[in-house]
């Protein structure tokens, strides 16, 4: 069960946050995991300093999915991540910070994966 959730310095239109929920839910693939567990986070403007500077244009995306992490596909993901948010929001690739984190235990429904 991958999670991405996304902060953005800019605002979204609902049809914006779908896009970019769909875009992300064919990248994810190349994190060997599927869209139909996929849950997206998205919000919207969200204040972002970097170095002491207000970023006007900026994202901070956190990839967490269940298992380890590969660093290789992680390389990959955030080319995709950062092509996906320059498109879609025009925030460039130098102002989308990504982190990844695999998750041993991951609960739903009353118990873990």
């Amino acid at each position: 069960m991958p999670f991405i959730d996304s902060k953005v310095t800019v605002s979204l239109s609902q049809n914006k946050k779908e896009k970019i929920k769909s875009e992300l839910g064919k990248a994810i693939s190349i994190l060997n995991k599927p869209e139909s567990y996929l849950m997206v986070g998205i919000q919207d403007n969200y204040d972002l300093y970097f170095g002491g500077n207000k970023l006007e244009k900026g994202a901070f995306i956190s990839v967490e999915v269940l298992g380890n992490v590969n660093s290789e596909l992680c390389d990959k993901m955030t080319g995709e991540i950062c092509r996906i948010f320059e498109k879609e929001l025009d925030i460039p690739g130098k102002a989308v910070y990504v982190t990844y984190q695999g998750i041993k235990d991951w609960g739903h429904n009353g118990s873990n994966f």
